[in-house]
């Protein structure tokens, strides 16, 4: 069964400057996201940005069996879902619906969070699914609170998401952050109030709805990484990473500058 890990208060400081960190590299690649950039002109200025404040990718080279990604970020535009792999073949057009996710390891802790941003002119369909998909986010966070299980943020999103007659994405999950990107618990976007462990104070999440206007079915690219939606309809992102206290959740991934 999955396991929630309490932080110390040295270890939770550590990980809201990780946090801090790559809540900036993600401002400043949404910043630069404009018609005819390239997604590895994007991917470029985020590894830049994380030299100049100390920090390091957390997804360059991370592995998976033996696959090995290639980028500092996952860069995911229109039909792609996460994981996208820049390229310098691939520029961002008008009404592109771009999804930035930005991992750092900053003083050995992970910080960990995603955006969605679209290039104007914007699409009434694009702008209902990022703008349902961010307050999909917040509402999940809400529930991220000491003695509720984490199935309750994950039936608040799935409820919030497809009363609004989307879909979510069931083969990626938010989860634990630490030490590592990915750490227990894992925090699915749809089930039952009454599945997963209790929360309590000190623990850390990555909670990232990912949202389809179509169907929740998705494909994997010859790359090996990048997710697409099946039917090739938009999808979109978003991720903040939390930390659970007696007085409720707290939003470790928001820009400071």
């Amino acid at each position: 069964m999955s396991r929630v890990i309490v932080r110390s208060r040295q270890e939770t400081d550590k990980i809201r400057e990780a946090c801090r960190v790559a809540a900036d590299v993600l401002e400043h690649m949404a910043q630069n996201v404009r018609i005819g950039i390239s997604t590895h002109e994007l991917d470029q200025v985020a590894g830049k940005r994380m030299a100049q404040l100390g920090a390091e990718s957390a997804c360059l080279n991370y592995r998976a069996g033996s696959k090995v990604f290639p980028c500092h970020t996952c860069i995911s535009v229109n039909e792609e879902v996460v994981h996208g792999v820049a390229s310098l073949r691939r520029t961002v057009l008008a009404g592109d619906v771009v999804s930035l996710d930005v991992v750092v390891r900053y003083k050995g802790y992970i910080g960990d969070n995603a955006r969605t941003v679209i290039v104007d002119p914007i699409s009434e369909e694009a702008a209902f699914l990022v703008q349902t998909t961010r307050e999909a986010l917040h509402h999940g966070i809400s529930f991220a609170k000491v003695g509720n299980r984490i199935g309750q943020i994950s039936n608040a999103i799935q409820q919030y998401i497809e009363s609004r007659n989307l879909s979510i994405v069931r083969n990626f999950v938010g989860h634990g952050v630490g030490k590592d990107m990915h750490e227990e618990p894992q925090i699915p976007n749809f089930g039952r109030k009454n599945e997963g462990p209790r929360l309590k104070d000190g623990v850390t999440l990555a909670i990232e709805p990912m949202v389809n206007l179509g169907s929740h079915e998705v494909d994997i690219q010859p790359d090996g990484w990048t997710a697409v939606t099946r039917d090739r309809k938009l999808s979109a992102h978003f991720e903040h990473t939390i930390l659970v206290t007696r007085s409720g959740p707290e939003i470790l991934t928001i820009c400071k500058n």
